[in-house]
């Protein structure tokens, strides 16, 4: 497992990391009986939960590494001239 730890990138390690945090947050609210107790329904309450948390976070990670490769690249550009 830590090998494959290793090998992930940053938004992936980020996304995953954040949709472990849905998914706390949406067994509290299956325990506070927000959610109905049949368990496609916690089920889907607990895919949703944690995919959103993970695309997001994910997509944010990965466009804040976009933007900070480009700023690395346009700072190269402008000390070669």
């Amino acid at each position: 497992m830590t090998s494959m730890w290793k090998k992930t990138g940053i938004p992936v390690k980020i996304g995953l990391t954040f949709a472990a945090l849905g998914i706390i947050l949406v067994i509290v609210g299956i325990l506070r009986g927000n959610v109905p107790m049949n368990p496609a329904s916690m089920a889907v309450a607990l895919l949703i939960g944690g995919g959103m948390w993970f695309l997001v976070s994910w997509a944010v990670a990965t466009a804040a590494m976009d933007v900070e490769a480009d700023m690395a690249a346009s700072t190269e550009d402008v000390d070669e001239q």
